[in-house]
């Protein structure tokens, strides 16, 4: 008698065979989704949006009315684009009476020609002024180099081409007589111990001066003594010429927080002129907006600051102390930032800050 096949005798292997299409078109969807999700975040890298921004000034002089910033930050010796032909479009067509750059401009390496690339792009009658960020080169050179500047190479390139490394501050009068003034002053300036800058290289140059001979890298730290001991004779003739009236615009890399800033002014009389209390506005880089972001909810997670920090310590505007921080999303990708490699649903942003009287 023959034996009857059960009905059930492979019922078993028919629950894999429906797991395995299950798996695979899960698999199909989630590289559909991935693709799709990598398409998008390659063409917002790609395209570099401007923002525009309106901050109050109370006490602005009318000739200094509509006064305008462009800021970038954080480009990190990459090119957006062919000779940055991202930024060009983002750009073309404006109408600047400033140029700022708030640090990490250059490869880590002093790879200076993207930027160059950008500064080419810049009306060469504007000034242009660059702070260094936390993972730019040394500016200054000790060492022998190409060039007899206590500055290194890549420095001296920039200069040439226009941009101005804000060491120390500037100052540009607009009306008849030059009474409306605005400076722009690096950051690190308002804790800065000048008489013990002078002193310690007051002392490396008197060391130096007092050798019978100097070697070629001698001579070149011989040359950054005797700036540096300049600039801190610069730096006092311009606190000694401002002004309560005049506006003072603070370019710095990491954005300040609002204890480090209280900290400073307690340091400072309530009636000094060079104090953060005066200042009309900060600018800042550094973060990158977070370099990765989800739509919705922002930052994944940034170094110090932990997960999901809010989006005011990253990017945007807000308020220290009453005294308004613009923190620039940035261009690029941040070696802070060792787990995220690249800008990940973040578009690369410039910045077009108009300064004004009236309410924004």
């Amino acid at each position: 008698m023959a034996r009857r096949r059960s009905a059930y005798m492979f019922s078993d292997y028919r629950k894999p065979h429906h797991l395995r299409r299950f798996l695979v078109t899960l698999l199909v969807v989630l590289a559909v989704a991935t693709a799709g999700v990598l398409s998008v975040n390659l063409m917002l890298r790609q395209q570099v949006v401007l923002e525009r921004v309106g901050v109050t000034v109370t006490n602005l002089p009318a000739d200094l009315e509509q006064w305008t910033i462009l800021h970038f930050s954080d480009l990190h010796g990459q090119q957006l684009g062919t000779r940055q032909s991202a930024i060009r479009q983002a750009i073309s067509g404006l109408n600047v009476s400033s140029i700022v750059m708030t640090g990490d401009m250059i490869g880590p390496e002093g790879d200076v020609e993207p930027l160059l690339d950008l500064v080419a792009l810049l009306p060469s009658d504007k000034p242009k002024l660059l702070v260094l960020g936390d993972e730019d080169p040394d500016y200054l050179d000790p060492t022998a180099h190409a060039s007899i500047s206590p500055k290194a190479d890549w420095a001296v390139k920039l200069e040439e081409a226009g941009v101005t490394i804000l060491d120390e501050p500037v100052l540009f009068t607009r009306g008849s007589k030059g009474t409306a003034r605005i400076w722009f002053v690096p950051e690190e300036l308002y804790s800065l111990d000048l008489d013990g800058l002078e002193s310690t290289w007051q002392a490396r140059l008197n060391r130096l001066n007092g050798l019978p001979g100097l070697s070629a890298d001698e001579a070149a730290e011989k040359r950054v003594a005797e700036y540096q001991v300049a600039r801190v004779g610069r730096i006092r003739e311009s606190i000694a010429q401002m002004k309560a009236t005049d506006i003072q615009i603070v370019l710095t890399h990491v954005p300040m927080t609002r204890e480090f800033m209280s900290t400073l002014n307690e340091w400072s009389g309530r009636n000094t002129v060079f104090s953060l209390r005066q200042a009309s506005l900060l600018l800042a880089g550094h973060y990158c907006g977070g370099q990765w972001r989800l739509p919705g909810k922002g930052a994944i997670y940034v170094p110090e600051l932990g997960w999901w920090p809010e989006d005011s310590l990253l990017q945007g505007m807000d308020y220290l102390n009453g005294v308004p921080q613009y923190i620039s999303p940035g261009l690029a990708a941040s070696g802070f930032y060792p787990r995220q490699p690249g800008r990940f649903m973040n578009q690369p942003a410039v910045t077009l800050i108009t300064l004004s009287a009236r309410m924004q």
